[in-house]
Protein backbone atom coordinates (compact mmCIF):
# COMPACT_ATOMS: atom_id res chain seq x y z
CA UNK A 1 0.00 0.00 0.00
CA UNK A 2 1.70 3.37 -1.07
CA UNK A 3 0.30 6.48 0.40
CA UNK A 4 -0.30 9.82 -1.38
CA UNK A 5 3.35 11.55 -1.82
CA UNK A 6 4.75 13.85 -3.88
CA UNK A 7 5.38 13.19 -7.45
CA UNK A 8 9.07 14.51 -7.05
CA UNK A 9 9.72 11.12 -5.31
CA UNK A 10 11.49 8.39 -7.85
CA UNK A 11 10.65 4.99 -7.31
CA UNK A 12 14.22 3.05 -7.59
CA UNK A 13 13.31 -0.83 -7.25
CA UNK A 14 13.89 -0.82 -3.55
CA UNK A 15 14.34 2.91 -2.48
CA UNK A 16 12.82 6.10 -3.20
CA UNK A 17 14.38 9.15 -3.73
CA UNK A 18 13.98 12.57 -3.44
CA UNK A 19 16.06 15.75 -4.20
CA UNK A 20 14.91 19.29 -2.90
CA UNK A 21 17.18 22.47 -3.45
CA UNK A 22 16.96 24.84 -0.24
CA UNK A 23 17.25 28.75 -0.58
CA UNK A 24 20.56 28.61 1.46
CA UNK A 25 23.09 26.32 3.08
CA UNK A 26 21.45 26.66 6.69
CA UNK A 27 18.18 26.05 4.84
CA UNK A 28 19.51 22.89 3.95
CA UNK A 29 21.16 22.19 7.05
CA UNK A 30 17.85 23.17 8.88
CA UNK A 31 15.71 20.52 6.44
CA UNK A 32 18.16 18.03 7.63
CA UNK A 33 17.62 18.31 11.30
CA UNK A 34 13.95 18.70 10.61
CA UNK A 35 14.40 15.56 9.18
CA UNK A 36 16.46 13.76 11.39
CA UNK A 37 14.12 14.81 14.38
CA UNK A 38 10.72 13.02 12.24
CA UNK A 39 13.18 9.73 11.53
CA UNK A 40 13.85 9.52 15.15
CA UNK A 41 10.49 9.70 16.48
CA UNK A 42 9.41 7.15 13.53
CA UNK A 43 12.60 4.75 14.25
CA UNK A 44 13.00 5.03 10.70
CA UNK A 45 16.36 6.53 9.43
CA UNK A 46 16.62 7.73 6.08
CA UNK A 47 19.64 7.71 4.10
CA UNK A 48 21.08 11.91 3.54
CA UNK A 49 22.87 13.41 1.47
CA UNK A 50 24.02 17.30 1.30
CA UNK A 51 26.08 18.85 -1.37
CA UNK A 52 25.48 22.77 -0.68
CA UNK A 53 21.95 23.79 -0.88
CA UNK A 54 20.80 20.56 -1.99
CA UNK A 55 19.57 17.67 -0.59
CA UNK A 56 18.79 13.72 -1.47
CA UNK A 57 16.74 11.89 0.66
CA UNK A 58 16.59 8.07 0.18
CA UNK A 59 14.29 5.80 1.47
CA UNK A 60 14.35 2.35 1.99
CA UNK A 61 13.68 -0.17 4.92
CA UNK A 62 16.60 -2.24 5.16
CA UNK A 63 15.56 -5.09 7.46
CA UNK A 64 12.68 -5.68 4.55
CA UNK A 65 15.63 -5.00 1.91
CA UNK A 66 12.68 -2.89 -0.40
CA UNK A 67 10.29 -0.06 0.32
CA UNK A 68 7.60 -0.33 3.18
CA UNK A 69 4.42 1.55 4.32
CA UNK A 70 6.76 2.80 6.93
CA UNK A 71 9.24 4.67 3.84
CA UNK A 72 6.33 5.76 2.29
CA UNK A 73 4.91 7.37 6.17
CA UNK A 74 8.37 9.39 6.00
CA UNK A 75 8.15 10.75 2.88
CA UNK A 76 4.73 12.51 3.69
CA UNK A 77 6.41 13.77 6.51
CA UNK A 78 9.72 15.08 4.53
CA UNK A 79 6.92 16.23 1.51
CA UNK A 80 5.32 18.18 4.50
CA UNK A 81 8.74 20.01 6.11
CA UNK A 82 9.49 21.03 2.40
CA UNK A 83 6.53 22.33 2.21
CA UNK A 84 6.79 24.19 5.93
CA UNK A 85 10.10 26.08 4.43
CA UNK A 86 9.36 27.01 1.54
Amino acid sequence: MSLDISSEWVNEGDFLRRSVTCATFLDAINLVREVAIAAEDMDHHPDMDIRWRTVTFVLSTHSAGTITDLDYQLAQRIDALIAAQN
